[in-house]
């Protein structure tokens, strides 16, 4: 039997600065697919359509201690893909000792800055969540998804998932 990889520590990097020492916490992107049920005459249930990625999009959220000038000054970016984030971390599974590093990058920008409760002598944090117009998940030097929503690229385990219908649009 096997034990499962399970985070050991992690650094978050915001436009190239380092925030080892400074991020809390990540919450890595969740990725939904937009589906709509169908069932027609002879079906005897519904099949839910594939209509691309969800509406909710693609939101990174993660916590800094103290105070964070970066993401502050960075807040109200005009360009969709203005803030570069990399996440970074070992996965390592203990029966074997084994490490897997996996690595999210995304680009956006921050739609939401929580400065958090100021009390003195107390701990502070900020809360940021960014919404995102390309992710990128690598694990071990091995592109697993890559999405690029301005760009119409989505690329699931080495498989072109919008090539087709970019060749049928003429792009």
């Amino acid at each position: 039997m096997a034990l499962p990889r399970k985070l050991k520590n992690l650094n978050l990097f915001n436009d190239g600065n380092s925030y080892t020492g400074v991020a809390k916490s990540c919450t890595l992107p969740p990725i939904a697919r937009k589906m709509e049920p169908y069932r027609g005459g002879g079906m005897n249930g519904p099949v839910k359509s594939d209509l691309g990625l969800s509406d909710d999009g693609i939101q990174f959220v993660w916590k800094t201690g103290g105070l964070d000038l970066i993401s502050l000054r960075q807040f109200g970016a005009v360009n969709a893909s203005a803030v570069l984030l990399r996440f970074s971390g070992p996965f390592q599974q203990d029966d074997t000792g084994d490490i897997s590093v996996v690595e999210i990058v995304v680009r956006g920008r921050h739609e939401n800055i929580e400065m958090g409760e100021a009390t003195p002598g107390e701990d502070t944090e900020h809360s940021i969540t960014t919404t995102c117009s390309y992710y990128k998940l690598t694990v071990d030097n091995e592109v697993i998804i890559e999405i690029d929503l301005l760009n119409f690229i989505e690329n699931v385990n080495g498989v072109d998932m919008l090539e087709r219908q970019r060749t049928a649009m003429g792009l």
